[in-house]
This record gives structure tokens, C-alpha cells and sequence, in this order.
């Protein structure tokens, strides 16, 4: 799947520059494999292959947003655009 936007400035970067500054250093690996399984995607129903992800959906004001599991407290979030078959508002975010 094509990524529309990234919203944390780090992880930005990391995409298009492969520049891990402003992602710790312990999950550069993991965040590395995320994102290229996201981009490598073909459909939403994918998500939930990688069982140590934790992947689900986020609820309440959240609803709609996927979320991934990459430390403790820190996740890869994102949503879906269905029309366009991309991944919008990819973060990587402390939300607990």
C-alpha cells in the first residue's frame, strides 16, 4: 500500500531518507519491518498476520485508527483510506 502522510517528523524522515534520527535507536529494526510490510500490503485484511503486532483497532474517538504494537507504550499508528487503497496519518506514538 501506497502511504499518503506521516505525521511524526522522525518517522517521516526515516521513510524517505532512511535517517533513524528521532526513533530510538533498540526499535529501529522493528519499525523498519513494519513499514515495509505496510508498504508491501495489498489489503487491510494482512495486518493481523504478524501475531507479536498486536494489531487491532483502536475505539472511541480513535475509531478507525490501526494500531501496532512496537514497545511497551509505543505504538505504529495509521488509518485506511478504502477509496484509494492507502495508509493515511502513519505516527509513531506514545498514546498510554
Amino acid at each position: 500500500m501506497k502511504i499518503r502522510n506521516v505525521v511524526h517528523k522522525g518517522l517521516r524522515r526515516f521513510i524517505a531518507s532512511d535517517d533513524a534520527t528521532g526513533i530510538q535507536a533498540a526499535v529501529v529494526e522493528k519499525v523498519r519491518r513494519i513499514v515495509t510490510f505496510l508498504q508491501d500490503m495489498e489489503s487491510e485484511d494482512e495486518i493481523r498476520t504478524v501475531p507479536s503486532w498486536n494489531a487491532h483497532l483502536l475505539t472511541g474517538d480513535r475509531k478507525g485508527t490501526w494500531s501496532l504494537f512496537v514497545t511497551k507504550n509505543w505504538r505504529i499508528t495509521f488509518r485506511i483510506d478504502q477509496a484509494e487503497i492507502e495508509i493515511i496519518d502513519l505516527d509513531h506514538e506514545d498514546y498510554h
